[in-house]
């Protein structure tokens, strides 16, 4: 019996190593759970065009809209594991289970990172009539008059809500949330004098920090970003230990053989070294991260962790 165990073991072996030397022998789709024309399909589909050079083979994004990313992700979960479906993963991927208590997948079960990508901090911007000009000041502002500031957001459990909730909870903070539809919104409402601030994503905020709409007060990475260099971060600012930055990476169903995450790990690597990737992670204020597969589980399941304290700490569920 153990025998032919072995034998079976064996022979799974050098199938998977057979496909994955002859893969991909069709398209691949890249699923990315957000809208076409974003800032995460736009990189997808530069990265995509990258790989289908590299491999001789179509890639095609497929836009998977809908739940906070959470159809796309079902979609790409419950894809067959031989590498030709992947998905392109957000930090959504870490905060929808801190939020949601019934989900169809399970992100660390059904999904097999194969790497980070990049990470690109938020900006803390205000409105120029807010008498802010540091964290400090918003600080010393938001404790001397409590539920004075409101601070826009691209809905409840996105990455720049829980940037405002982590921040209210360190820095013991009661600052207004005031949910939109999409980051963009709730960045250019901050500039109309709408509403006092947000935690918005850097390509989102940076034009309008440009033209003197907004002023930018600090990021939230744990370095300063290249593109503001003089910016400080929050964590510099009076809020030690703050630190969030969006994310992307790329995974693949449960069950895909490890020889071909390898192989399409070694050809994401490749891709990133490509100058037109460079150039648009780039503009869009990201730093380029491309780690290992475990080393990327490692890291979402402690962000997953992370969040879910963050949530329950602040009594936030969405069912």
């Amino acid at each position: 019996m153990r025998t032919h165990v072995r034998i079976a073991g064996l022979l799974f072996a050098s199938i998977a190593t057979a496909s994955a030397q002859n893969y991909p022998d069709k398209a691949v789709s890249l699923v990315v759970p957000f809208a076409a024309g974003g800032s995460t399909d736009v990189v997808a589909r530069t990265l995509g065009q990258r790989m289908s050079e590299i491999w001789g083979q179509p890639v095609i994004v497929m836009n998977r809209v809908g739940a906070d990313g959470r159809i796309g992700t079902e979609f790409a979960a419950r894809a067959a594991p031989d590498g030709h479906t992947l998905l392109f993963g957000t930090t959504a991927l870490a905060i929808n289970p801190a939020l949601y208590a019934k989900m169809n997948y399970d992100v660390l079960v059904d999904l097999v990172p194969i790497s980070k990508l990049s990470t690109t901090p938020n900006l803390l911007a205000v409105h120029p009539s807010v008498p802010v000009r540091t964290v400090r000041d918003l600080v010393a502002l938001a404790r001397a008059k409590p539920g004075l500031l409101n601070s826009s957001s691209g809905g409840t459990g996105s990455s720049n809500h829980l940037g405002l909730l982590l921040f209210n909870t360190m820095a013991r903070v009661d600052i207004a949330h005031v949910p939109y539809k999409s980051a963009a919104a709730a960045t250019y409402d901050v500039a109309g004098g709408h509403v006092d601030m947000t935690f918005t994503p850097m390509i989102a905020g940076l034009p309008l920090v440009q033209a003197g709409k907004v002023r930018a007060v600090a990021v939230t990475s744990a370095n300063r970003s290249t593109v503001l260099p003089l910016v400080p971060t929050i964590n510099e600012s009076g809020v030690p230990g703050y630190e969030l930055a969006s994310w992307v990476g790329v995974l693949a169903p449960r069950g895909t053989p490890r020889s071909l995450i390898e192989r399409i790990h070694g050809t994401v690597i490749a891709s990133l070294q490509s100058p037109r990737v460079t150039a648009v992670l780039a503009e869009n204020g990201a730093i380029l991260i491309g780690n290992a597969p475990d080393a990327f589980a490692r890291e979402l399941s402690g962000e997953i962790t992370r969040w879910i304290k963050v949530a329950k700490a602040a009594g936030i569920k969405v069912e």
